[in-house]
C-alpha cells in the first residue's frame, strides 16, 4: 500500500507571534484527526519555514508526493500567484516531487458553522438570530473574486436565519467594520454583531475589533483560529486533492 501524500499547510505568515501560534494550533489539532498523516506548515511571509524550505524537508525525509493546501478563505492574489510560484520553484528543484494544490478553504459550509461557534462563544444564543443583524468583516483584498466569495458568503449565511448579514473589510475594499456597524444601526437593527471572517490574529483582525468598538457593536467574535470545524475542512480540501489525478504544476506567466 503507497504512503498517503504528506499535507503541506501553507499560511501567510505575520510579525504578529499570535498568527504563527494560532496557524500551528489549527494544524495540531488536524493532525490529531488524522494520526498517521504527515502535517507540515509553511509560511508565505515573516515567519519560517518558507514553503521552499519546508518542502526541502519533506524530500529529504523520504516525501515525493505532497498536497499543498493554501490556509486561506478566498482565492486571491495569495492563491493565484505567490503560492503556484514557490510550489514551482522547489518542484523544478527536487526531482520526483509531485505537488498537487488544494483548494482554498473558502465557501464552506462548515466555515459558517466556525462562524456560529465563534458568536455563540461570544454569548449569542440560537434564538437571538432573528434579531440580530451580523457583520462578516473579512481582511478585504483588491482581487475583485475574493471580494464577490466574500458578499456571497455573507448571503449564504444570512439564509441560516440571522435578520441580516453585512461583509465589510479591514483594508482594500470597502464598508469598514465600523461603517457597516453604524448602517444596520441606522437601518433600526437593535443588535449588531460582528464576526471576524479571518483565520488568525494580526494587524487587520485588530482594525476590525478596533472598528467593532468604535462604532459601538453589541457582539464582537473571535477570529475563527483552531475551530475544529476548520480543522476538519482542512482534511476535506486535503482528501478532494489527494484523490485527484497529479497534474503538473501550471506554467508561469510573466
Amino acid at each position: 500500500m503507497s504512503h498517503a501524500p504528506a499535507l503541506l499547510v501553507i499560511a501567510h505568515g505575520s510579525r504578529d507571534p499570535r498568527h504563527a501560534a494560532t496557524v500551528h494550533a489549527l494544524v495540531a489539532r488536524a493532525r490529531t484527526l488524522r494520526p498517521g498523516l504527515r502535517v507540515e506548515t509553511a509560511f508565505l511571509d515573516f515567519n519560517t519555514p518558507s514553503v521552499g524550505q519546508a518542502l526541502s524537508s519533506l524530500y529529504l525525509s523520504g516525501v515525493r508526493e505532497v498536497v499543498a493546501l493554501p490556509l486561506l478563505l478566498t482565492r486571491a492574489f495569495h492563491a493565484k500567484s505567490d503560492i503556484p510560484a514557490a510550489l514551482a520553484e522547489s518542484t523544478a528543484r527536487l526531482p520526483g516531487l509531485s505537488v498537487r494544490v488544494a483548494d482554498v478553504l473558502g465557501p464552506s459550509p462548515l466555515l459558517l458553522s466556525a462562524l456560529d461557534r465563534r458568536l455563540a462563544e461570544a454569548g449569542l444564543t440560537p434564538a437571538d438570530r432573528a434579531t440580530t443583524a451580523v457583520v462578516l468583516a473579512s481582511a478585504g483584498s483588491t482581487d475583485p473574486e475574493a471580494i464577490a466569495a466574500i458578499a456571497e458568503t455573507a448571503r449564504e449565511w444570512r439564509h441560516t436565519g440571522w435578520c441580516a448579514v453585512r461583509p465589510a473589510f479591514a483594508s482594500a475594499a470597502l464598508p469598514r467594520t465600523e461603517d457597516a456597524v453604524r448602517a444596520l444601526r441606522a437601518e433600526g437593527f437593535a443588535r449588531v454583531a460582528v464576526a471576524p471572517y479571518v483565520i488568525a490574529p494580526g494587524r487587520l483582525p485588530d482594525r476590525i475589533a478596533a472598528g467593532a468598538e468604535a462604532a459601538g457593536a453589541d457582539v464582537l467574535a473571535d477570529v475563527l483560529g483552531a475551530a475544529p470545524e476548520l480543522a476538519r475542512l482542512l482534511l476535506r480540501r486535503y482528501d478532494t486533492a489527494a484523490a485527484a489525478t497529479p497534474t503538473r504544476l501550471p506554467a508561469l506567466t510573466a
